[in-house]
């Protein structure tokens, strides 16, 4: 079984690959040479340069428009210190130009800008009156992260379907966790049917059914306050992900029996229960 998953998941990943990388990184398919122009840019270790780059493709001067490649040249000049591109990357989240509105992740921006004598990111930071988020992330027009992890991201074949405040909260910070939302939503409707007083006669709860050692590994202070269990869900699940070198079909059988019991068995234990609870994430994600 496990065979026939890992094999599924990378017929999903082949089939959406070529279209999902290409769109995360804004390279339109018929024109070569304008991908060949924005690789030379983004090669580049001036950080000046790279912020001068981002603004035109931020505004479409003598480029064609481009958010997605705004932000990668952004980040890579905020990632080296500078300043403007900090704040620029604080403006695009705070106005949701071309990308979700996020006035705690453009606090994060504003934020290191300050720090860095930026008088108008300080000026923003004041207005926003928001924490910021512990992390700066740059986060793409599809809601995903970019960098080099963006590889290990489980992508979903198809959307899914639940809507209402805590799909909505799922959406918003799965990405923090470098979690496609398709996949986590997929997760907590097996797990607790988005119940967030669901409790299992092992004592799993929430909305992602974590036991009270799992809620302590990953700090969750109150296990019923939908927030707080979903971020230590998706913590341990991304976790999980990590320690199974992005292999999906360990790393939820890990969620459900724990990633000893996957350790001990060398995949998936022979239990039906976790049989059963990987098949039917698979089911869900399947396009």
């Amino acid at each position: 079984m496990t065979d026939d998953l890992g094999q599924t998941a990378a017929a999903w990943w082949r089939r959406i690959a070529g279209s999902v990388l290409a769109v995360a990184l804004g390279l339109p398919v018929t024109a070569p040479w304008a991908a060949s122009g924005f690789d030379s840019i983004h090669a580049s270790s001036n950080r000046a340069q790279l912020t001068e780059w981002g603004r035109r493709y931020e505004h479409g001067e003598g480029v064609p428009r481009s958010i997605d490649r705004a932000i990668r040249l952004y980040c890579k000049a905020a990632g080296q210190g500078d300043a403007a591109a900090q704040y620029y990357l604080g403006y695009l989240y705070a106005h949701g130009r071309g990308v979700k509105r996020n006035d705690a992740l453009a606090a994060a921006w504003f934020a290191k800008a300050a720090a860095n004598n930026d008088r108008h990111a300080a000026n923003m930071l004041k207005l926003l009156r928001v924490k910021s988020r512990a992390s700066a992330d740059c986060i793409l027009s599809d809601g995903l992260p970019i960098g080099a992890e963006r590889a290990n991201l489980i992508v979903g074949g198809k959307p899914h379907p639940a809507k209402g405040p805590i799909a909505e909260m799922v959406r918003t910070l799965a990405p923090e966790y470098r979690l496609d939302p398709n996949l986590v939503l997929a997760v907590v409707e097996v797990e607790s049917n988005f119940d967030p007083s669901a409790r299992s006669h092992k004592n799993a709860q929430g909305l992602m059914q974590l036991i009270p050692e799992t809620a302590a590994r990953f700090a969750v202070g109150n296990v019923w306050d939908p927030e707080q269990n979903l971020r230590g869900g998706m913590a341990y699940l991304r976790w999980l992900l990590d320690y199974y070198d992005g292999d999906l079909t360990l790393a939820l059988a890990g969620y459900n029996a724990g990633e000893g019991a996957v350790d001990r068995y060398r995949g998936v234990p022979p239990y039906a229960e976790t049989r059963a609870y990987v098949s039917r994430i698979a089911a869900r994600l399947a396009p």
